[in-house]
């Protein structure tokens, strides 16, 4: 007994089967759209723009402290781990690639026109000025080699931004277009050429006659703005100080150009920037150095008025020992006084930076106070010496301090050097793009073309859920009498009729099984009529009707095969020949039957066409000459074979139904859905007709699930 485990794990095998085969059935389709993607993942990376790569290297070094003991508060506030995120922002900045953008003329782009697809590809392997022949005959595109060099030009607004076409042409003239193909201006080269509010100026021309530039000025903040984003900057490696700077284009010439401009600029900015910051702070250091001049005389003359009163000369090893604390305390806090006068001109007192120097001086000033109550303690004579003394020290350490900050400052001021210096110059490898990365476009082009094979399979497959096993139509009731393989002779768009032409077919086989089915199913029937129907169009339903027709006269009997779709039908292109007049003519009495009636179209088999096509069919098939009509044929031959229109489209078949003994509803491989053949089904019922069973017509053959196992190529071979 099966567990529930088992069915589980047997249901899943079935899926994965299932699933293995629907990829084995399109194995094709899979490999045919991979490799296409393949293929234009190739011809993509050889027809593609490549894109080159310049790079440069800059070092940022530590700023010398432009004031005694400011690198110790800044260290206080971690600011001084590096100073690389400042820079990378000086580097984009508007200043710096606005000088670059400037001095290239960055914002004015000229382009030649290229053949469509291939006219970048074929314009490659061309140096500046080594032009390409014309090819094809046609000279208004470029083929490489085109050097364009606009010395000046200036638009009126409305023409900013819009793609203005230049035009070589003979003898160094050109003409430029706006996009409506106006002229608006022209000249030679090398000549000012002013036409109302445009003025241009080209400085080097080189290109074949007739060749085209598409001439496009942008603002400068456009491109400034672009740029900025363009051009990457970034540390390397962790508080390193070392920038490393990239920029892409297609031009390998002009992106090492460009980035060579902006290291220059930048570096020649920091140049100017520190000059003008050490001017600002020798200024500042110069101002103080009298104030402080004047308070070291005060203090050396207040120590010697006070030695000659009191008659002494020095102080106590004791106090010597605190005079030298008191030293080292007043003179960081007159080092921190210094800052506090510099930062209060650079920042607000919420800034960290002055909130940090309030702090160190908070500390310093309770460590001079406890230092203070020791003093307290020391004879007069020793208080007033040892403070004497400690003005003096501090007076002087501060002005040593300054006058060698002012010589460092001016140095500086006067220097040409900054802290920052161009490590790599700008490069670019010409023999190496970066764009396109051939290998990964390939396979990801690749990838991208399975996937969407597979999307493409299964989905097909989700929403087509069209009838692939006759066990469904048996569900619904109906017996299947035959499985009709589809036949590599009709996809292979073959006419004529497989039962003549192809008599070894598989699906010829499965007309044959179907006409001994019949055989014994027509015990019962009231008459000799056989009707063939389907659900909805293109279910094979002609085809069926034909070579059962042709089978069952082979067998020796006398068929009359009917076209009964006087809308649609396509019978006698089945059987190769005109329609002519038919079964409509005869219904409306316009024709007698022998009139229409076609004589061994096949050997055994007479044909009657659907006939010119009617205004009222249903009517007419209900007409009594419609019921006139089958009692006349019915004793001449053995069996009456009608095609009909599909029964959900329209109602003639079920009129014709009433008169048929035997009724077959035709259904198609992977076409129609189970719901379809029931709500058929339930049409014929509705109307008193009896389905004897069912064709499933079309069966492909599938790596999973049923298949057409039941027919084989059996035939004589020859000796």
């Amino acid at each position: 007994m099966m567990t529930t485990t088992d069915q589980s794990r047997d249901t899943d095998t079935l899926d994965l089967n299932a699933l293995f085969g629907t990829l084995l059935d399109h194995k094709w389709v899979i490999v045919a759209v991979t490799g296409a993607f393949f293929i234009l993942g190739v011809l993509y990376t050889v027809i593609a723009t490549p894109i080159y790569q310049a790079t440069s290297v800059v070092q940022v070094e530590q700023k010398t402290p432009a004031l005694p003991g400011l690198s110790d508060l800044t260290q206080s506030l971690g600011t001084t781990a590096s100073q690389a995120t400042t820079e990378i922002a000086l580097i984009t900045s508007r200043l710096v690639i606005g000088t670059a953008v400037d001095e290239l003329r960055f914002n004015v782009q000229v382009d030649p026109q290229r053949m469509p697809l291939l006219g970048d590809y074929l314009s490659r392997g061309h140096k500046p000025g080594d032009l390409g022949k014309v090819r094809f005959g046609l000279s208004r595109y470029g083929w490489g080699g085109e050097v364009v060099d606009i010395f000046k030009l200036e638009l009126p607004d409305n023409l900013l931004n819009h793609k203005l076409e230049l035009r070589a042409g003979e003898n160094h003239q050109f003409t430029l277009l706006d996009d409506n193909d106006k002229v608006i201006a022209q000249g030679a080269v090398g000549q000012l050429v002013k036409a109302g509010d445009v003025t241009v100026q080209i400085r080097q021309l080189i290109a074949n006659p007739g060749a085209r530039f598409d001439v496009v000025e942008q603002p400068p903040l456009t491109t400034i703005n672009k740029l900025q984003t363009d051009v990457t900057a970034l540390e390397q490696g962790n508080d390193s100080g070392i920038i490393g700077l990239t920029y892409n284009n297609a031009d390998p010439v002009l992106a090492q150009a460009l980035l060579d401009h902006i290291t220059r600029a930048y570096v020649r900015q920091n140049v100017e920037r520190n000059s003008a910051e050490a001017a600002s702070q020798l200024k500042f250091v110069k101002d103080q150095l009298p104030k402080v001049r004047t308070e070291l005389d005060r203090a050396q003359g207040a120590l010697n008025a006070f030695q000659t009163q009191a008659h002494t000369v020095d102080i106590s090893m004791q106090t010597k020992g605190l005079l030298d604390q008191i030293v080292s305390v007043e003179n960081n806090i007159q080092q921190l006084q210094m800052q506090q006068a510099d930062i209060d001109r650079r920042f607000t007192h919420d800034h960290p930076a002055y909130q940090a120097l309030q702090q160190q001086m908070g500390t310093l000033q309770a460590q001079k106070a406890a230092m203070e109550k020791q003093v307290g303690g020391l004879p007069d004579t020793q208080q007033e010496l040892l403070k004497l003394n400690r003005d003096v020290q501090v007076s002087t350490n501060t002005y040593t301090s300054l006058l060698n900050q002012a010589q460092q400052l001016d140095i500086a001021r006067a220097g040409t050097v900054g802290n920052v210096r161009v490590v790599d110059q700008s490069v670019v490898d010409i023999n190496q793009p970066v764009q396109p990365r051939k290998l990964l476009v390939v396979v990801i082009a690749t990838v991208l073309g399975g996937f969407l094979a597979l999307a493409y399979i299964f989905l097909k497959q989700i929403l087509n859920r069209g009838i692939e096993n006759p066990s469904v139509i048996e569900d619904l009731g109906l017996p299947v009498y035959a499985s009709v393989p589809l036949s590599k002779t009709q996809t292979g768009g073959r006419k004529g009729l497989l039962a003549i032409n192809e008599p070894a077919d598989l699906a010829v086989e499965a007309f044959r099984s179907l006409r001994t089915s019949l055989h014994f199913a027509r015990l019962e029937a009231k008459n000799n009529i056989l009707m063939i129907t389907g659900a909805s169009p293109f279910a094979g339903k002609t085809f069926v009707s034909a070579n059962l027709a042709a089978v069952i006269a082979q067998a020796g009997q006398r068929v009359l095969l009917v076209d009964g779709d006087m809308r649609r039908g396509t019978l006698h292109q089945q059987l190769g020949i005109r329609a002519g007049d038919g079964l409509s003519d005869v219904l409306v009495g316009k024709q007698p039957l022998d009139a229409v009636m076609k004589k061994d179209v096949v050997p055994n088999v007479d044909f009657v066409s659907r006939g010119q096509v009617p205004p009222n069919p249903a009517e007419l098939l209900m007409h009594e000459n419609f019921t006139q009509f089958i009692e006349s044929v019915v004793a001449k031959y053995d069996l009456v074979i009608i095609d009909t229109p599909p029964i959900l489209a329209v109602t003639d078949a079920a009129v014709i139904g009433h008169h048929a003994g035997t009724s077959l509803l035709v259904a198609r491989f992977g076409l129609n859905k189970a719901a379809e053949l029931a709500l058929a089904q339930q049409r014929f019922e509705y109307n008193g007709v009896e389905l004897k069973g069912a064709i499933f017509n079309a069966v492909e053959h599938r790596a999973a699930g049923y298949s057409t196992y039941a027919y084989y190529k059996y035939k004589t071979e020859p000796t």
